[in-house]
């Protein structure tokens, strides 16, 4: 399985206000894009793909720990 990094622009971090990224299967960020389907990444948190990730932005602490977990 592949996994991309994706940003959810409604979710903020409360310390930074800043957006986080989240893990979600690679080959669901296109089809979500185009048609404005839902992707679920890998701690559960459903969005649409309206844009690409801003450098810099924390990740998903639950989705960090999924997919390193995945890797082993």
């Amino acid at each position: 399985m592949t996994t991309q990094i994706l940003e959810r622009p409604e979710t903020k971090d409360a310390d930074t206000g800043s957006e986080m990224f989240h893990y979600v299967k690679k080959e669901k960020i296109a089809e979500s894009a185009v048609m404005g389907t839902f992707v679920v990444a890998l701690c559960g948190e459903k969005f649409p793909v309206t844009r690409t990730p801003k450098k810099g932005a924390p990740v998903c602490p639950q989705c960090k720990e999924i997919y390193e977990a995945m890797k082993h």
